[in-house]
């Protein structure tokens, strides 16, 4: 099904607990309604420019720029501001519509003006008070990422990182980054203490420190991503380290940089065909690291995110219990987002995924590479991922996995003859003496001979010029 498919599709859809239609000119409280409703419950999608009645003719939207600004407008009206990804455009025949989308898993209880609203069905209906009891027990209190530090100030924040995120959202947003940064949370207009007199200023929220700040360590020494590599399968003296103090996204970026650089990497035979593998597929390995950054609770002072890399696993701390309502057993299905504007700016860098923590591509990602699923445990103050590895006990000195050719019956040899060929392409008798000098000419050359006949390599030239390949 294509794009404009997809969208007629959408429109031929009936109102639901997760879909909602409104016109051009519908009122701002109005909207902002729906979003609290969808916020409240599981999310959902708000298309702008078509009506529950005629969306097959979808009346479209004319000016994209108001429309856009009217359903920011709405989110910030809500209570707290409700921190949404940036609506985008579809097209229906000839008509433009909006459409926003509320994410599922928020860590908040919103209102407007003081009413609660949750989505049933297809219409936004009041939260009675048992009920907005039992989601206000399951979401907890204010997010720690919404306040801001006692006596921070816009020059904190490092102008060329701000223009720059700006930049990649929207080039119109270059004009107002802060304007932008308060659509994400990152800032808040504050009055200054015990002067009631003056007008309220933009301060940057503890999120906004953590995503954009001159100096994160100076206020948040806890935001740090520690990586250790471990040589052998527990921790020993034997081990290279490295701290990781930057703002958010660039330090994903440093600390993702570091693991694939310390990976094992190697091939293996697969038959006669050789195959590369990395240690722990690249792909899981950057969802633990994301999630841990993301998801962690940011007001536990004194500890931050650690990475140890064993010989047999990787294991990804990150300081908080699991969020809400997640439970080991729900891991995979649940979505709970305790820093839903830390994971919106970061789905925006194209970090992270805005709707889900990435479980269940983790798990499809290790079962990929043929190594058991990731092991998750709550600890007494944390969350602990284990990324079970690739063994490399045999491993030979270029990285090659060598347990098949143990498996046809290669002598120690011939092995060595065959690693020597991963690495320089080619072997003669002589390199092959040169490796095992203890070693008569006339058993090399069986060795070597062997191989030929087993048709795993191929011999090149005659008498002193012969040279032997990998077939």
């Amino acid at each position: 099904m294509d794009h404009n498919e997809s969208i007629e599709a959408l429109l031929a859809t009936p109102e639901g607990s997760q879909l909602a239609f409104a016109r051009e000119k519908t009122r701002l409280d109005d909207l902002a309604e729906t979003l609290v409703a969808f916020a409240n419950a599981q999310g959902g999608t708000l298309v702008l420019g078509a009506t529950g009645r005629a969306r097959a003719r979808a009346e479209g939207v004319r000016d994209l720029a108001a429309a856009r600004e009217l359903l920011l407008e709405a989110a910030l009206a809500c209570t707290p501001p409700l921190i949404l990804p940036l609506p985008h455009a579809a097209q229906s025949g000839d008509a433009i519509l909006l459409l926003a989308s509320v994410p599922s898993g928020l860590s908040q209880v919103y209102s407007l003006h003081g009413k609660y609203l949750r989505r049933e069905g297809g219409t936004n209906q009041p939260l009675a008070p048992d009920a907005l009891r039992r989601l206000l027990t399951e979401r907890g209190d204010v997010s720690w990422e919404r306040g801001a530090p006692e006596g921070a100030r816009t020059d904190e924040l490092d102008p060329h990182k701000v223009n720059a995120y700006a930049r990649r959202i929207d080039p119109e947003a270059e004009i107002e980054p802060l304007e932008l940064l308060r659509r994400r949370g990152c800032v808040v207009m504050r009055a200054e203490r015990n002067d009631t007199s003056s007008s309220p200023t933009l301060i940057p929220t503890n999120a906004g420190m953590l995503l954009f700040a001159r100096s994160v360590e100076e206020r948040f020494p806890q935001a740090e991503i520690t990586l250790v590599q471990y040589r052998g399968h527990d921790m020993a003296d034997a081990f290279e380290r490295e701290d990781v103090r930057d703002t958010l996204p660039e330090a994903v970026r440093r600390a993702e940089r570091w693991l694939m650089e310390h990976m094992r990497r190697g091939s293996r035979m697969a038959g006669l065909e050789r195959q590369d593998w990395t240690q722990f597929p690249p792909g899981a390995v950057r969802e633990a690291l994301v999630n841990a950054v993301a998801h962690r609770d940011y007001s536990v002072r004194g500890e931050g995110v650690r990475i140890g890399m064993f010989a047999d696993r990787l294991e990804c701390y990150s300081p908080g219990r699991l969020p809400g309502h997640v439970t080991l057993e729900n891991l995979v299905a649940e979505r709970f987002s305790r820093n839903e504007g830390l994971v919106q700016v970061l789905a925006d860098f194209g970090l992270i995924e805005r709707l889900g923590y990435g479980i269940d591509r983790m798990l499809r990602q290790m079962g990929d590479a043929g190594l058991p699923p990731p092991q998750f445990r709550e600890t007494a103050a944390g969350f602990l991922v284990t990324l079970p590895g690739q063994p490399v006990e045999a491993l030979g000195p270029e990285g090659l996995d060598t347990r098949e050719w143990v498996r046809q019956g290669f002598n120690e040899r011939q092995i060595a003859a065959l690693i020597f060929l991963a690495e320089q392409r080619r072997i003669t008798n002589r390199d092959l003496q040169d490796l095992h000098p203890d070693v008569s000419p006339e058993t090399i050359r069986r060795d070597l001979a062997d191989l030929v006949e087993r048709g795993v390599l191929l011999r090149v030239g005659e008498k002193r010029a012969t040279y032997y390949i990998m077939k």
